[in-house]
């Protein structure tokens, strides 16, 4: 079986989280795209139609689980995991209800995020 594929694109408006992400899944051998905030993932022209979406929820302007929800609107159906310093039921609804997989609350520990965007990689966009 080969390795899977696609971008990882992440969306934080934190610069340190941004580029500590990209350093950690280029270690990994992953491509990694990087975004300041959803506004700037929701100007690109054409997303990749593979990959996975590592979406802070906290951001100024609209939140993660908007960004999502704009993103389904326009058919984007990348596998996306939400990044939050704290998770509470009603986010998790939220995040569900948008179609995202997984919810991993920052600090990241035992590798969450780096199974969580391996699992989404392998199983691919949503039917």
């Amino acid at each position: 079986m080969s390795a899977p594929t696609g971008p990882i694109l992440v969306v934080d408006d934190d610069e340190a989280v941004r580029h500590s992400l990209k350093f950690v899944l280029e270690l990994e051998g992953l491509d990694v795209r990087l975004y300041e905030d959803g506004a700037r993932l929701l100007g690109e022209v054409a997303l990749p139609e593979a990959g996975c979406l590592v979406v802070d929820h906290h951001m100024p302007g609209m939140d993660g689980v908007e960004l999502v929800s704009h993103l389904r609107r326009r058919e984007v159906e990348l596998p996306v995991i939400l990044i939050t310093g704290r998770c509470t039921k009603g986010l998790r609804a939220r995040a569900a209800h948008a179609g995202i997989r997984q919810v991993v609350e920052k600090p990241f520990e035992d590798g969450a995020l780096l199974d969580g965007i391996r699992d989404a990689l392998s199983i691919g966009a949503l039917p």
